[in-house]
């Protein structure tokens, strides 16, 4: 496909987006009614789609309206680019700019500098003060490619230099010791030695950092384990029994053949094994939440959040915390965790916790701000109050 060809089929894909139908899908879709089209044409399709959800009030404002024509449109615009040479008409490439569309001027900056909505950025603001412009921008890059090193394997020296075998190239985060970020050839990284035999996990250093904060416990629960990546993580670190339970247990169907690969046990638990096994030393509770420390990743998320949505989640939040409560041993820890930004998903969820639990205490809390390195997350420590 030539580059206009490709910018057609975003403008198609963000025209099924806008129909109602997920990004995910949408993309799905016209993958499977464009069997011509390589894994390269897929890539640049899906980062033009990406690109204009990160940044979609820049997009309406440099293109003049939401179609999927005037958010191509606008993107490229808004990123210096030429667009006749996309939009000429010939072959598979868009119609030539109408004289409209050539003369356009955007709006000033303040109608679209957040790229999130309104309420939404009052929300941030309410949040992180003076750092939301910072985090608002921050959401509008692509997020990094980051690994985990798997210590039962080895150190990031080694997994580097295996890396490098499949012509990966990978340097340290500074977020957490054994965060790794991809700098090139990320796309080989599934197929390559150091993925298949378990020497390094896709993880966010911000939620790699989580787990390394954890308290010392033996007997260990992943209560939202979700496809297992904390749980994989716990499992790696010395003198853990770690168990993995879900709502939804087919969202752990992965579980097993990550921990082979990584070599670690994981015991998966339905609600009635739950129920067996309890109680714990630590229970984590990496919540239903948000996302809005991941938007980089999913940025549909900021313009399907609704208020009403929100408060969905903070009442989960609170359920999920209250039942995980009943799981912890008497000397235990319950771990609060969230990819959110928002002080709602946070800080006044869990002082509604322990309003609720008198007889619990936070002994630690940390905040990870969204970077350049990793997302933003948000940890905090829970245990009984002592008598």
């Amino acid at each position: 496909m030539t580059p206009a060809a490709r910018v057609a089929a975003a403008i198609d894909v963000l025209d099924i987006w806008r129909s109602g139908l997920p990004a995910e899908q949408a993309l799905t879709r016209w993958a499977r009614q464009s069997r011509f089209a390589g894994s390269k044409d897929r890539a640049a399709v899906r980062d033009h789609v990406y690109g204009v959800l990160r940044c979609k009030d820049t997009a309406v404002a440099f293109g003049g309206g939401d179609s999927g024509r005037a958010l191509m449109l606008g993107m490229l615009r808004s990123r210096g680019q030429d667009v006749g040479q996309f939009f000429t008409g010939e072959g598979y490439a868009p119609d030539p700019l109408t004289g409209e569309e050539a003369d356009f001027s955007p709006p000033e900056p303040d109608t679209w500098f957040w790229n999130m909505p309104a309420w939404v950025v009052d929300a941030l603001e309410i949040s992180l003060g003076d750092k939301a412009v910072d985090a608002a921008q921050i959401l509008q890059d692509r997020a990094p490619v980051t690994l985990r090193v798997n210590k039962q394997k080895g150190n990031a020296q080694d997994a580097c230099a295996l890396l490098a075998q499949s012509d990966i190239t990978a340097i340290r985060n500074p977020i957490e010791e054994n965060a790794l970020t991809v700098t090139d050839g990320a796309r080989r990284l599934r197929n390559s030695t150091a993925y298949l035999d378990g020497f390094v996990e896709l993880q966010d250093a911000a939620s790699q950092a989580v787990v390394a904060l954890l308290p010392t416990a033996r007997k260990c629960l992943d209560y939202c384990a979700g496809g297992g990546g904390k749980a994989l993580a716990i499992a790696a670190q010395d003198n853990r029994e770690v168990f993995a339970h879900d709502k939804s247990p087919e969202r752990m169907k992965d579980i097993a053949l990550r921990a082979r690969r990584a070599g670690v046990t994981v015991i998966e638990l339905n609600d009635d094994a739950l129920a067996q096994h309890a109680l714990f030393d630590l229970v984590l509770c990496d919540v239903p939440c948000s996302g809005s420390g991941a938007w980089r990743r999913s940025p549909e998320g900021k313009w399907t959040l609704t208020p009403e949505r929100l408060g969905e989640l903070k009442e989960i939040q609170h359920a999920v915390l209250s039942e995980a409560a009943d799981l912890v041993s008497v000397n235990g820890w319950l771990i609060y965790a969230t990819c959110s930004l928002l002080k709602a998903e946070n800080e006044d969820a869990v002082a509604r916790f322990l309003s609720d639990h008198r007889d619990w205490h936070c002994a630690f809390e940390k905040r990870f701000d969204v970077c350049t390195d990793a997302d933003g997350f948000y940890t905090a420590h829970l245990t009984r109050v002592s008598i």
